[in-house]
């Protein structure tokens, strides 16, 4: 199995930043794809951002010039750097990695996700 724990939430006011970050661990052999996904209330699940072994960022729209996500392939880390935060950006969020286990099966792993609230 392939665990994913997120940290890094918390409270800011409009226009600041918060770095979330994520960490895959377990049974490995190959991770594909990392990535970040929001929740806010009343709403559907939504991707953020997105990264793949040795390809570039996909970014939402709406997120686009102030997120900015990277990936340490060695540490099985991918991070969020949010910049310009508004509270439009408030909700949870998960992180969510894809790959290859050491049994060779294909896993897809959430994690249990971390609140971001951005109000004055």
């Amino acid at each position: 199995q392939v665990q994913v724990v997120e940290s890094g939430g918390g409270l800011v006011q409009p226009g600041g930043s918060l770095r979330l970050s994520c960490a895959a661990s377990g049974r490995i052999f190959r991770i594909d794809a990392m990535g970040w996904y929001r929740q806010a209330p009343g709403k559907q699940r939504e991707l953020v951002a997105t990264i793949r072994s040795g390809g570039m960022p996909n970014y939402v729209d709406s997120v686009k010039g102030r997120f900015t996500i990277s990936r340490d392939n060695a540490k099985n880390m991918v991070y969020l750097q949010m910049n310009s935060l508004t509270p439009e950006d408030t909700a949870v969020y998960y992180c969510n990695a894809e790959g290859i286990e050491s049994s060779l099966r294909r896993f897809t792993s959430w994690g249990q996700g971390t609140q971001v609230t951005v109000s004055s």
